[in-house]
């Protein structure tokens, strides 16, 4: 089955102005980092402690994410990806494109009570291509093509030329690899994980001239499929595209934040040039994590705005009968989200929604009920036709039929 991912890469490099594809992954693959807490908090009610989902629980929701076929990709870890992609063999008739975490520098080294990722990250692999490809080493040819043929390489520089230095010679050395071995990658680069290594204000265009000089001396072959990195703005995102239209441009989700934070910067990045989203805890952490990611593709294919989203997401939950982990009024607030993995030392602040929501009655969550009538003649909606209520009935209307009402 042809896959979504090759599609819309096809479909950007031919027109990178006119082009509207926008790609969404789901990263699976916070095993890598987090450990036991990576599956996330489990929704039943344990008074005085905390209990996490299980491995098997993280699994089952990826594979319900691979049913929906709404995301293009599905990053996980190398066990994981072995489980589902090799031996259950759950994408070959899927359009999404299974992925697989290549490296693990030490900033994504967080267990509890750890500070690892607190000293300068360097750069690790636990994975090995081959286990990635056939599930075991030395891989023959022709079995190559069992497992994934897509994963994440991560960076992190810290302005320090011994520590970056041995980040560029690994990468180096990961990209000559893979290469012989036909397989490809997205790149991520994290913004320095020690505050002292660069002046928040002068970030963005450190990272921006790190992307351009690290890619400079590397040919087609090697070179990254798309990126993945820190939204740092209108500025920031607008520039690296423009340097470069072929440099596909990708932003992380960080924390997990509100949901309007998710939705509204999902909607700026590309507003402003990304053709990317991939988020881990985001949609982890989200009360019907499939009614989420529906809503954000609803965002990138321009059929809500963020705020009609949010509304609509809790009306969603509200006819599931699903608790709603933050009041509608305080989901639509912004926070600063925390970019990191470890994100202990982030700070953040909350903005009033004064511009973009009104409190709704105490008590309800509930959105108008006003049935679109508006159509392009086609007996489809015309959302470009509709106003703010329609378009936020239409969508409920749609995702209450789909998940249950």
């Amino acid at each position: 089955m042809e896959k979504s991912l090759d599609r819309k890469l096809q479909s950007i490099h031919k027109d990178p102005s006119g082009s509207k594809e926008f790609i969404i992954a789901d990263a699976k693959d916070a095993d890598m980092a987090f450990g036991i807490g990576a599956p996330g908090l489990s929704p039943e009610r344990h008074d005085q402690e905390l209990k996490y989902k299980t491995l098997a629980e993280y699994r089952e929701q990826i594979r319900e994410v691979i049913k929906q076929e709404v995301v293009d990709i599905v990053l996980m870890s190398a066990s994981t990806s072995e489980k589902l992609t090799i031996d259950e063999r759950l994408f070959d008739n899927s359009p999404i494109t299974p992925a697989a975490r290549a490296n693990d520098t030490t900033d994504v080294h967080v267990p509890r009570g750890g500070k690892i990722h607190l000293s300068p990250a360097k750069p690790f692999r636990s994975a090995s291509l081959d286990h990635i490809q056939c599930g075991h080493l030395d891989c023959a040819p022709e079995e190559r093509a069992y497992g994934a043929d897509l994963g994440l390489y991560s960076v992190t520089f810290n302005n320090n030329l011994e520590e970056d230095l041995a980040t560029l010679e690994r990468y180096k050395e990961f990209r000559e690899e893979a290469e012989r071995k036909k397989f490809r990658h997205f790149l991520e680069i994290f913004d320095p994980n020690i505050s002292t290594a660069i002046a928040a204000d002068l970030a963005p265009g450190f990272i921006n001239d790190l992307i351009a000089r690290t890619l400079a001396g590397v040919a087609t072959a090697g070179r990254p499929t798309f990126l993945k990195m820190v939204y740092h703005g209108p500025r920031a995102m607008e520039e690296l595209v423009a340097y470069d239209p072929h440099l596909i441009v990708g932003i992380l989700g960080g924390s997990a934040g509100t949901t309007l934070d998710a939705f509204q910067l999902i909607y700026d990045a590309k507003k402003y040039g990304g053709r990317v989203a991939l988020f881990g805890r985001k949609i982890n952490q989200a009360e019907h994590q499939l009614a989420f990611i529906q809503f954000l593709r609803y965002l990138v294919e321009d059929k809500i705005q963020p705020v009609e989203a949010v509304k609509a997401y809790h009306g969603v939950l509200q006819e599931l009968g699903i608790k709603p982990t933050r009041e509608l009024d305080v989901d639509l607030t912004y926070q600063t989200a925390v970019m990191s993995y470890g994100g202990e030392d982030g700070k953040t602040f909350s903005f009033p929604a004064t511009k973009t929501a009104s409190k709704p009655a105490a008590g309800s969550a509930k959105t108008t009920s006003a049935k679109p009538a508006t159509t392009n003649g086609k007996g489809t909606p015309d959302f470009a036709a509709m106003s703010s209520a329609e378009k936020l009935a239409y969508h409920q209307d749609r995702l209450n039929r789909m998940f249950g009402e």
